[in-house]
């Protein structure tokens, strides 16, 4: 089944797929959606060494949070306690290779542009993150709350 990569439409706006927790009959605001992401990213890495995601930038510029996150749904994919935070561009490279291949998520960043940015783009993160994670539920890995 081939992929559409330039379909961002979908990756821009995973957040029907996601659970919802507004009291009002309004949809959810951006910033609700955007703090419920960043909790799922925390849960999802606490047990791993060396990750601290407090933001949709800083916490992701030396890459492992991304492998963190990746292994956390394929363990098999590499060895995480082998990875060094010295080398940003290889846990980069590995993280989205592995949910390329294992998640069926397009590589919407690039290892070389975030090595060369002092901290990476929250929105360029966030985005990402977003499309991992709607992969994730279409794999059946992810369960979200029906509505």
């Amino acid at each position: 089944q081939p992929q559409n990569y330039f379909n961002l439409r979908k990756a821009a706006a995973p957040a029907a797929s996601f659970p919802q927790k507004s009291s009002s009959a309004e949809a959810p605001n951006v910033k609700n959606v955007k703090q419920m992401l960043l909790d799922w990213c925390r849960a999802k890495t606490e047990p791993y060494e060396g990750v601290d995601i407090q933001n949709f930038s800083s916490s992701w510029k030396d890459g492992i949070a991304f492998c963190a996150l990746v292994h956390r749904f394929f363990p098999d994919a590499f060895e995480y306690s082998t990875l060094n935070p010295n080398k940003p561009r290889d846990n980069f490279q590995l993280a989205f290779g592995a949910a390329e291949r294992l998640a069926g998520c397009p590589p919407l960043l690039d290892a070389d542009d975030l090595v060369r940015m002092k901290e990476p783009d929250w929105k360029c993160v966030y985005t990402y993150i977003q499309e991992f994670y709607r992969c994730l539920v279409e794999k059946g890995l992810v369960k979200t709350k029906k509505r």
